[in-house]
């Protein structure tokens, strides 16, 4: 091939996230305004492009962390235990449908549901089983959980109490990421700016209370499930974060005293390089932004510490068994990119909920990445890469030029509101979509290398007895509790909705007295309101 025809091949490969064309080879020349000591500089180091600790995997490995959750608070615990077993070493809790959008399992909207694609929690005895013989000073548990976060943080907060925990010696993070979910993800309840006013609440009741949780884990995974590209998931999420951070010092909160518990939560997708260059793109925007803009003077509060899953949407149903390698590649990324936390999808994921079969080698996947491939002996490998380092700058200046946009919308929620996220999301979907079906991008076993027959595969089933046992532990429940004291507690959750206290003492006090979810959420839903997306035409 002549020196013409490459360079003609390579014009017609464009970045998803960039439009625009790659070059067949990078050199010293593409890199050389990047500034090493100001740019790229020493892990642990100011702007933290290199990760966010000085010895990284050298002196520890990221936390290994399934997702998991699905029928009963029983179930998942006999699960939990399974893998904890196997060297998982942080717990992720995945609810089902009726939990994440506030509704009890005995309500009509829950039927059929309970249970399907997580676990049921519908009340502090359903997270009591959740966590049985697990004890909550030794684990660090992660809650994925938007719209009710406060409530399963109080059913938390009272389980670590029954055993003796204190507040301040609980370890975890609950998602709590109200912004992402009008962007993408579309389970909300309340609408933005009592949702906002909760989250407010959340940061500082934690910051005095529970000062070891994450508060708020601002999620890019969803966006790019919805069918972002790896930079708008980049600027979304930072934007986002940001957004976070300022309704925090709205609230006449200092920014050091509550920036250092925010997390980040990334999608590891397939364009291996682009991952990488995209979370230490993240690191250096978000240490700047703090430093340079927010003030931020403690350096916990410039570290964007960050957990990672592999790409559910980049698994296929069609000849499963490559969505174990599709995985590795997704986790060997997050890896490289510095992640401090991890989650490998299971093979057979995009058919059920994993099989204990299926999670085990998802996590052996992990184990044989850490112990096996080299990756923690050194830190951030592919530093001075003309390539990586390339796109890292390309990535911060693209989400640059996405904040741009969104400042002159008025900012996140106006721009939300207006449904430029939704309308950017959906064109690159739609743009995705038309490359796999014009074959200009190629999916094994979708669009090429097809075979015809059915998966010959085992998957989860979830027995429908356990909707009924769900249903019948919530009717005890409600006739063996001191029924004058829930009522109480809602009243005074009622009133401080009304007003301008904190909910989470309240909502604390109510899930104590043995309150549901969804007593607690109809309180919230009697002051606030529910929340509906206005059309979007484009």
């Amino acid at each position: 091939m002549s020196k013409d025809d490459d360079e003609t091949v390579s014009s017609q490969k464009f970045l998803a996230s960039f439009q625009e064309p790659l070059k067949p080879v990078y050199t010293p020349a593409d890199t050389e305004k990047t500034d090493y000591a100001c740019e790229i500089g020493y892990p642990g180091q100011f702007p933290f492009t290199r990760g966010v600790y000085p010895s990284m995997y050298r002196g520890q490995a990221w936390t290994m962390r399934q997702f998991s959750g699905f029928g009963s608070a029983g179930d998942t615990n006999k699960r939990y235990k399974f893998l904890l077993e196997k060297g998982q070493t942080g717990l992720s809790v995945a609810f089902d449908m009726p939990t994440i959008m506030g509704y009890d399992s005995d309500h009509q909207r829950a039927q059929g549901e309970v249970g399907k694609c997580g676990v049921a929690v519908a009340s502090v005895e359903n997270m009591e089983t959740l966590f049985k013989g697990i004890p909550l000073d030794k684990i660090s548990t992660s809650m994925t959980i938007n719209a009710p976060a406060a409530i399963l943080l109080a059913f938390y907060i009272a389980v670590g109490e029954k055993q003796g925990v204190s507040s301040n010696k609980l370890r975890g993070t609950i998602q709590n990421d109200i912004l992402k979910e009008y962007i993408a993800q579309k389970s909300w309840i309340f609408p933005p700016k009592p949702s906002m006013r909760v989250i407010t609440d959340i940061l500082r009741f934690c910051t005095d209370n529970v000062q070891k949780w994450n508060t708020i884990s601002i999620s890019g995974y969803h966006i790019r499930e919805a069918g972002s590209t790896a930079l708008q998931e980049l600027a979304f999420t930072l934007a986002d974060g940001f957004a976070y951070v300022e309704y925090g010092m709205a609230a006449g909160m200092d920014v050091d005293a509550f920036a250092p518990r925010l997390s980040f939560f990334f999608n590891a997708h397939q364009n291996f390089f682009e991952e990488i260059a995209k979370y230490r793109a993240a690191r250096r925007i978000w240490a700047k932004k703090m430093k340079n803009k927010y003030k931020a003077k403690d350096e916990k509060s410039l570290l964007m510490r960050f957990h990672t899953q592999t790409a559910g949407c980049s698994l296929t149903a069609q000849q499963p068994e490559n969505n174990i390698v599709r995985t590795a590649y997704e986790a060997l990324g997050a890896v490289l990119g510095g992640t401090q936390s991890l989650h490998t999808n299971s093979m057979d994921e995009t058919l059920a909920l994993p099989t204990e079969k299926a999670v085990k080698t998802a996590l052996r996947t992990q184990q044989i990445i850490a112990a096996e491939t080299g990756v923690t002996d050194t830190i951030d490998p592919l530093a001075g890469s003309y390539y990586i380092e390339w796109l890292t700058d390309r990535f911060e200046a693209g989400a640059e030029e996405y904040f741009a946009k969104i400042e002159e919308l008025g900012g996140v929620v106006p721009a939300l509101e207006q449904g430029f996220f939704q309308r950017e999301i959906a064109n690159s979907a739609y743009k995705y979509q038309k490359e796999i079906e014009t074959k200009q991008r190629i999916i094994v076993g979708i669009n090429q290398f097809v075979e015809d027959g059915k998966p010959d595969i085992d998957l989860l089933k979830i027995d429908p007895e356990t909707e009924k046992q769900q249903i019948a532990g919530l009717k005890k429940l409600r006739t063996k509790r001191d029924n004058t004291s829930v009522k109480n507690c809602l009243a005074n959750l009622a009133k401080a909705a009304k007003c301008s206290d904190n909910l989470m003492p309240h909502i604390v006090n109510s899930a104590k007295s043995l309150a549901t979810l969804g007593e607690i959420i109809q309180v919230l839903k009697s002051e606030f309101g529910e929340y509906r997306e206005p059309p979007t035409y484009w």
